[in-house]
């Protein structure tokens, strides 16, 4: 899973509430990732600038967090990347 500006969430056409409403932390979503898909996560983890885009994005007010979710979507992969990224702020709350 990349959160950074060059993967993405998912195309515009999907629901984006749940990425833009979560409650996560930081520590939950990379946990949630971490038991989703320990390949991916070791990939994000070995990314400063995806950690980095996760931490701004958690900590934008909602608004905030629909623009740069709606930007992710336009990119290269965000389809490939939705449903991993669907699972990891659909558990992280029980992180």
């Amino acid at each position: 899973m990349s959160l950074t500006a060059g993967a993405g969430l998912a195309s515009a056409d999907r629901d984006l509430s749940p990425f833009v409403n979560t409650t996560c932390n930081y520590g939950q979503v990379i946990s949630a990732l971490q038991a989703a898909d320990p390949q991916a996560a070791a990939q994000f983890n070995s990314s400063p600038e995806s950690g980095a885009f996760l931490r701004q994005f958690l900590a934008s007010p909602p608004g905030q967090r629909q623009q740069m979710a709606q930007m992710l979507a336009g990119q290269p992969g965000a389809d490939q990347q939705f449903e991993l990224v669907q699972r990891v702020f659909g558990t992280c709350n029980n992180y």
